[in-house]
């Protein structure tokens, strides 16, 4: 929707003055996979690295952003295509300041991401299959929703009874059952620097 009263307000500042200052390109790496695949884990893990090495970077987690930004938003297709929207202009915001943003999101459909995708310049979002089969994610449940998806107690719930569309041609894909954290944290790293992004 938009206001034909409302007139965009250009910075003095551009993206790459930001990226020049911060010494690091930005770009948002947006992880994408079944719950408890391992996303979230290995987003503050990369954060971490960053910080390490002086690289400007914060985390976008689906759960903390259904604490505010889309506390209103339920689990029907279309609120969840909202909540990838809000986060998707969010993280564009992160770019934008010459920050890495790391999005941890289920983000089940393929048509939100690449809308999300979209919203980027070429080569600015990275989108990383965190690829772990149902199976072993069920065996994790570490917030025990698998359980009460198969027992009835939550109503679309991805993988189980709603869709997971796994991406077509990712940057990267992270086989978070096969390869340890730290393994995924430096294929990360290594594409991030090969793309001269730090």
């Amino acid at each position: 929707m938009s206001n034909k009263h409302i007139k965009w307000q250009p910075s003095k500042l551009s993206k790459q003055e930001r990226q020049g200052l911060n010494a690091h390109g930005s770009c948002v790496l947006w992880l994408t996979g079944l719950s408890a695949s391992g996303k979230s884990t290995l987003a503050y893990e990369v954060e971490r690295m960053l910080f390490s090495r002086n690289v400007r970077a914060y985390v976008l987690d689906g759960d903390n952003l259904r604490h505010g930004l889309n506390s209103n938003l339920g689990f029907s297709p279309e609120d969840r295509s909202e909540n990838i929207r809000r986060t998707a202009e969010a993280a564009k915001l992160l770019v934008d300041a010459g920050i890495i943003a790391i999005v941890a999101l289920i983000s089940p459909y393929r048509a939100d991401r690449d809308r999300a995708r979209a919203l980027f310049a070429p080569g600015e979002f990275i989108e990383i299959f965190v690829d772990c089969p149902l199976q072993i994610c069920e065996e994790r449940d570490p917030k025990g929703l698998y359980l009460k998806a198969r027992t009835g107690a939550i109503e679309s719930f991805t993988g189980v009874t709603a869709p997971y569309e796994e991406p077509l041609k990712p940057e990267l894909t992270i086989p978070s059952s096969r390869q340890s954290l730290q393994e995924s944290i430096s294929q990360i790293q290594r594409f991030l620097i090969e793309h001269q992004l730090i």
